[in-house]
Formats: structure tokens, C-alpha cells, sequence
């Protein structure tokens, strides 16, 4: 039997856990849940395909980073992507969820993130069309390296940098003065302004680390799959999944679910049948909320 739904799994994982970071700090700091989340991932992708467009028109045809399938143009939208997804974020708080979370109506700000969503998707499909488009049409030769199992340059590269920014992302949490005034507000709100915490300043980190985080799962997807508007809805409910399953709140635990919901849906292609894929995170979802509902490293609520 191959292994190959390993690395394909994997992969996935990584898109999902990237984004279940952005959901999971979003429900623990600001108390709601946000549809619009994948739709952040699809505007970022397509900010940054537009930016690789712009310089391409600037500078011609640029050759690809050794035996990658993208060259430096690539890196740099990815950086412009980032930070146009992480103003976005700010720019939709400051505009809708700010002013309807003041009012302390979790579940108002939740229907309005969903109406953001299908507003923000609407907008993406009038201004690019539904059609699928690419970074790059390259193809590229998967190596292979035992077990039955190849993978491509671009994969090892997306791999390498997922692996980067999870432990940059759990750095800023554990060892920053902001990372930790963050989990004071995740854990007591209440408690957090007592002492002092600037509470608008770490609402505006959640929202520039969910989005930027956002943006880069969404590339991942365009380099490796392709891009259209409604990428990052298909991505909502596995990314929900993979938040509840590693514990709401935790980093790490949101990147080991979105793992384990990568290799089970890559599984599930691999020994039932690819129409099984979507159901995969729903059936982990709720084998999650009806045996450990706070999730693998998630802590109860005082």
C-alpha cells in the first residue's frame, strides 16, 4: 500500500492548521466565531496573485528559484498579501464586528460575520470571475523518497514554511509581553483590564495574525491546487473542525488537529473514496464535541 495520502495529508493539514490558528485566536480572545475567516484566505490569495501580475507586467518573465515552480516576485506579493489581509481583518473589526460586539450579542456578530462572508465572496466572483486560476502552470516532478511516497520541491517548501511560522506564532504567544496579554484576555477578559491590558491592542494582533496567517494558507492552496473565490469556504468547516479538536485557545493544538484532519481526509480518499472527503471533518467534529468537547488541549473554563 502507498503511502503517498501521507504527504498529501500533511499538506492539507498545513493549509488547515494555518487557518484554524486565525479561528481559534479569534474565538478565544473575541468571543465569537468568524465565517469570514476562509474568505480572508481567498482575498489574500488573490491580492497576492494580483501583486505577481503587477510585477510581472513591470519586469518580465522572471526565472524560478532553483528547482522551485516561482521566483522571488512570489515572495514578495506573498509579504503585500499578508499585510493587505491582516488591514482587511482590521479594517472589517473596525467597520462591523467592533461596533456589534460592543452591543454583547455574541450571536448577532456571528450572523454578520456570515453576511461578511458571503458579501466578501460576491465582491471576489464579480471582480475576478469564478474561473480557476494559477500562480503558475509549471509542472513539476515529484522525487521520490521511499515508501511509495513522492513529493514536489513546491510541497518540501510549503512544508518547510508552515513549519516557521507555527513556531514563529508560538514564540510571539509564550515569550512576548503581547502574547501573554493575550491569553490574560482569553482566559478573564474582566480580569485582563483590571490590570491594565491594553485590550484594543491585542484585539488588533488577533486580527493581523489571523489574517496574515490567513493569506499564506490561501497561497498554499494556490500553489499547490488552484485558485478561485470560494477556496477558502471549502476550507471553513475543516478549519472549525481542526480549532475544536486541538482545544479553542491553543496554537499548537489548532495545528495538530488541522494535521489530523488532513491525514484522515487524505485517508479517507485513499481507502473509501475521494466523495468521503468532505464528511470526514464534520464526523470529527462531532466525535469531538460529544467525547472531549474542549478539545485535545483545551482547559475548562473557571
Amino acid at each position: 500500500m502507498s503511502l503517498q495520502f501521507v504527504v498529501d495529508g500533511l499538506l492539507t493539514g498545513s493549509m488547515i492548521g494555518l487557518g484554524a490558528i486565525g479561528v481559534t485566536l479569534t474565538y478565544s480572545i473575541l468571543r465569537f466565531s468568524n465565517f469570514a475567516h476562509g474568505d480572508f484566505m481567498a482575498w489574500g490569495t488573490y491580492a497576492t496573485l494580483a501583486v505577481v501580475s503587477a510585477i510581472g507586467a513591470m519586469v518580465g518573465k522572471v526565472a524560478p528559484i532553483g528547482p522551485l515552480s516561482f521566483g522571488w516576485p512570489l515572495i514578495v506579493a506573498l509579504a503585500v498579501g499578508m499585510a493587505f489581509t491582516a488591514l482587511l481583518a482590521l479594517l472589517l473589526d473596525k467597520v462591523l464586528f467592533a461596533r456589534l460586539r460592543s452591543q454583547g450579542q455574541a450571536i448577532i456578530v456571528v450572523m454578520a460575520s456570515f453576511g461578511a462572508s458571503m458579501a466578501l465572496r460576491s465582491l471576489l466572483e464579480f471582480t475576478f470571475t469564478s474561473r480557476p486560476t494559477y500562480f503558475s502552470r509549471a509542472i513539476q516532478i515529484a522525487m521520490p523518497v521511499g515508501f511509495g511516497i513522492r513529493i514536489t520541491p513546491d510541497q518540501i517548501a510549503l512544508l518547510l514554511l508552515t513549519a516557521v511560522l507555527v513556531l514563529a506564532v508560538h514564540l510571539l504567544m509564550t515569550r512576548t509581553q503581547t502574547g501573554r496579554s493575550m491569553q490574560a484576555l482569553s482566559q478573564n477578559a474582566a480580569l485582563a483590564r483590571i490590570v491594565g491590558i491594553d485590550v484594543a491592542s491585542v484585539v488588533r494582533v488577533t486580527w493581523v495574525i489571523g489574517g496574515a496567517l490567513a493569506c499564506v494558507a490561501g497561497v498554499m492552496i494556490g500553489i499547490l491546487v488552484q485558485i478561485r473565490p470560494f477556496m477558502g469556504f471549502d476550507m471553513l468547516l475543516p478549519m472549525f473542525a481542526a480549532a475544536i479538536l486541538g482545544g479553542i485557545g491553543s496554537i499548537p493544538g489548532a495545528v495538530l488537529g488541522g494535521l489530523i484532519i488532513g491525514l484522515a481526509e487524505a485517508g479517507a480518499v485513499q481507502l473509501i473514496g475521494a466523495e468521503w472527503r468532505a464528511a470526514v471533518s464534520f464526523i470529527i467534529l462531532m466525535a469531538v464535541l460529544f467525547v472531549r468537547p474542549i478539545g485535545l488541549f483545551g482547559v475548562r473554563e473557571r
